[in-house]
């Protein structure tokens, strides 16, 4: 009686689930499908994937419910998952489900599966690929220990479905103990201590740290220096904790570090000592310390990380020693050398040795990019930025091509309804391998329905050809410019700072809460509605466009005054805190490209060259005529 009785509410249950289903239709149900899924609501979901329609985003429903099964522990339905991914090939949503699907098949121990699931994905994340190669080396194939070791090159120690390949690696001698310690090493640079554990198994039992010793020295690595006996250094193990724990003492302070080094030199070896001078070099560097340069000559030729070889030029940037600034970028490996911002001061210090000829030809490969140093490559050649378009803009056919993409139809779709993550998604895998004519008529679509992040960054693709005025859209410039102008503020800075800032979406959000058009921190907000007498201060202000310019725009002013009315200054107090930006001044005038170099915070340093580069833009845009990012950068004044 009472089997039969639950098993008529549950099917009564069904029913009801069915027919709410079917009342839903069209934006509706896909919502309510998407909001099932966020809930976990299995019932409803299958309810709405029994409905079908013609809605452009109708497989979101499958696909969600596919997703939904996959999470859940009962064996899944792979004929239904086989068939979706066969009959979407191509999309994103196909990629995404195949993901899952060998993420799955993995975790089941269907080895066979994961190697017939995984060759048709494009992409793959980091911790799919490692299944994969599990995959081959769990069905006998021992080639796939070439790319285990390829992804052991690249760092897979943090990803746990990678942890059986540096099993396997090991086991076949494929890694050794150098191997694992340069791993170790590279880990604790990077503050990954947990990962760094992970990796002890695997060293020989007489290089093993000693029981707690790595928690100690993580715990406090100061008295851990300070307490280390006397035969510490018999033991690699016991070497590398005293090594770890001075790396994390220059984290701080990299001055204090050297002392440490200084009085237990004698107990490492000169590869040992180099090594801990390549880090108390960087660090130093980024903590602008005269030392750092010195550090980093006795580090000699130790391995360096991409970050240590960056700061080997800043440390030398900052002392103006440009035969050290040379020598730094040509130790560089070649990819890195080519960076825009190491090829432009390369030629600096060959122009400063007097190699005029090829400093002029260093400038010129790089002065066509309207980046932080292309402009200042150019100017180094006598031309100041203009925008002239290149090749032309796309025709009425190829914005007819763009408005019947169904990829890009898909993601307007998708930003409709306010589901931006997924919209996103769907927008970029659109424009893979396009050409630059459709990137251009994307980019007009996104505009023209004021999706204007994805109408800068899709413009920003078309290499061939710029389109200045979508790569540099100027929307709220009924609210900007009067804001920009009571408070005396350069309108190109304004724009440059917001479109870093948000791309022109007015209500987007960063993972620390800044808010609106110019990321405005709520606590922020309320003090400058305070300074300004306004009454009521809520949230919602600063996802308000006039409320957000009005606080944003004084913000501004308040940090430009209290910074010597410098834009540089500025913009790096802007994302960093007006404390910051003054810290980082020198102790004399310093060149103000070389400021924004040496600006320790990688985010902020971005931050500050790409506004300063936007600024020339929009100021050529605006006022029509030529630019010069030079001038804006100006020199930085010491602190008083």
């Amino acid at each position: 009686m009472k089997n039969r009785l639950w098993r008529l509410i549950v099917a009564a249950t069904l029913v009801v689930g069915a027919m709410t289903a079917h009342a839903q239709s069209g934006d509706e149900r896909i919502l309510a499908a998407r909001e099932a899924l966020r809930t976990g609501d299995r019932q409803t979901l299958e309810a709405l994937a029994a409905f079908h329609e013609p809605h452009l985003l109708d497989p979101y429903v499958d696909y969600w419910l596919l997703m939904n099964v996959l999470a859940r522990s009962e064996p899944p339905d792979g004929a239904a998952i086989e068939a979706f991914l066969s009959q979407n090939r191509g999309s994103v949503l196909a990629e995404r489900l195949r993901e899952a699907w060998v993420r799955r098949l993995a975790k089941d121990g269907d080895w066979l599966g994961v190697t017939v699931a995984y060759p048709e994905l494009r992409a793959p994340d980091r911790d799919v690929r490692c299944h994969y190669l599990n995959a081959r080396l769990q069905t006998g194939d021992q080639e796939a220990l070439v790319g285990a070791r390829a992804m052991w090159d690249e760092g897979i120690e943090t990803v746990e479905a990678c942890q059986p390949l540096i099993s396997a690696l090991a086991i076949a001698g494929k890694i050794d103990s150098d191997d694992i310690w340069w791993r170790i090493r590279r880990l604790m640079e990077g503050r990954r201590p947990a990962a760094a554990r992970s990796l002890k198994v695997w060293l020989p039992a007489g290089e093993v740290p000693a029981e707690g010793d790595m928690e100690r020295m993580l715990a406090g690595p100061e008295s851990y220096l300070d307490r280390l006996p006397i035969n510490f250094a018999i033991t690699r193990g016991g070497r590398e904790m005293a090594i770890a724990a001075m790396v994390r003492i220059a984290r701080e302070d990299a001055l204090a570090a050297y002392v440490r080094l200084t009085r237990l030199n004698d107990r490492f070896s000169a590869a040992e000592r180099a090594y801990v001078y390549s880090i108390i070099g960087w660090l130093g560097a980024e903590q602008h310390l005269l030392q750092a340069a010195e550090w980093f000559r006795a580090a000699g030729e130790v391995p360096m990380n991409a970050d240590q070889l960056e700061w080997r030029v800043r440390a030398a940037l900052r002392i103006e020693d440009w035969r050290a600034v040379a020598r730094a970028i040509e130790s560089m490996p070649a990819s890195q050398r080519a960076e825009t911002a190491w090829t432009y001061w390369l030629a600096r210090a060959r122009e400063n040795a007097g190699q005029r000829d090829e400093a002029r030809g260093l400038y010129a490969a790089i002065a066509g990019e309207t980046d932080f140093y292309g402009l200042l490559a150019a100017e180094e050649l006598g031309r100041q930025f203009e925008p002239v378009a290149i090749g032309g803009k796309g025709g009425s056919e190829d914005a007819a091509r763009a408005d019947a993409d169904p990829g890009l139809r898909r993601a307007l779709a998708l930003f409709r309804l306010d589901l931006r993550t997924e919209a996103v998604r769907e927008w970029n895998w659109a424009l893979r391998e396009r050409d630059d004519r459709f990137l251009l008529a994307a980019a007009e679509l996104a505009r023209r329905n004021e999706i204007y992040d994805r109408a800068i960054n899709t413009a920003e693709l078309a290499r061939g050809l710029s389109d200045y005025e979508l790569r540099y859209l100027a929307p709220y410039r009924q609210i900007i410019e009067p804001q920009a102008r009571q408070q005396g503020l350069d309108v190109s800075w304004v724009y440059g700072v917001m479109r870093q800032e948000s791309r022109f979406i007015s209500v987007a959000r960063s993972g620390v809460g800044a808010q609106g058009l110019m990321q405005v921190m709520p606590a922020t907000g309320k003090w400058v509605a305070g300074k300004l007498g306004l009454k009521g201060y809520s949230l919602s202000w600063l996802r308000d466009p006039d409320t957000n310019v009005l606080i944003g725009t004084n913000y501004m002013r308040i940090i430009l005054e209290g910074l010597d009315n410098h834009p540089v200054l500025a913009s790096a107090g802007y994302n960093a805190g007006p404390g910051r930006a003054r810290r980082w001044r020198d102790t004399r005038p310093l060149e103000g490209a070389i400021y924004a170099e040496t600006i320790p915070f990688d985010e902020t340093r971005d931050y500050v060259k790409k506004v300063m580069a936007n600024s020339v833009v929009y100021g050529a845009l605006f006022e029509g005529r030529p630019q010069s990012l030079k001038a804006r950068l100006g020199t930085v004044m010491p602190g008083e």
